[in-house]
């Protein structure tokens, strides 16, 4: 059974739509009008093995940030859709992946239950434009849209870092690699991965 979702999500502030493939090859072509985030999600979709497609404008001539939540918005929507039940998957991942100076660690748990624990970006890097476009504080932001919507828990930590598109790049990938652990389909696995017999 295929495991793909598409997500059409329309305010006064943005527009987006958006299909994923969980069970694909990274394939992506992603435009979201903010340049930066169109290479993160790129990084996400190549890392996690999930084909990803993003059409999305907003007003971003008053700033990124309503396009960019939005989109993070209608990726937690489309993951929860496309994992159905849960039934024969892994659930956990984790990954710890550097880029030059920097480290970053994520461990998922697709628990149904939405928690975000997100720590380690050095003193002034929410307020860093990377890019010119993309705020440093946003990438909370999107893992905070993902994990509420996806309803997963996720712990994402810098463990070292200067430079703010590394640090930034290096969260988004680690997070992909533990999602491509989390969502795969593991032949041992009957059912439910959880003693509830629900996730």
């Amino acid at each position: 059974m295929a495991r793909t979702a598409s997500i059409e999500r329309t305010t006064s502030e943005s527009s987006i739509r958006l299909s994923l493939d969980l069970d694909g090859d990274g394939t992506s072509s992603i435009s979201t009008t903010v340049p930066f985030y169109d290479h993160m999600l790129t990084a996400f979709a190549k890392h996690s093995l999930i084909d990803l497609t993003v059409e999305a404008s907003g007003d971003t001539d008053i700033d990124a940030h309503h396009t960019v939540e939005d989109t993070a918005i209608a990726l937690g929507l489309a993951l929860a859709e496309a994992l159905g039940d849960k039934a024969g998957i892994r659930r956990y991942g984790d990954a710890t992946v550097p880029l030059d100076e920097a480290l970053a660690r994520a461990v998922v748990d697709l628990s149904g239950r939405p928690f975000l624990m997100h720590g380690g970006e050095p003193a002034g890097f929410e307020l860093h434009r990377i890019g010119g476009h993309f705020t440093g504080s946003l990438v909370r932001h999107v893992f905070e849209a993902i994990t509420l919507n996806a309803r997963i828990t996720a712990h994402v930590d810098v463990l070292a870092g200067r430079d703010p598109h590394h640090i930034a790049e290096a969260e988004f990938k680690a997070f992909a690699r533990a999602m491509r652990v989390a969502v795969e389909r593991d032949p041992r696995v009957t059912g439910v991965p959880s003693t509830k017999g629900a996730l």
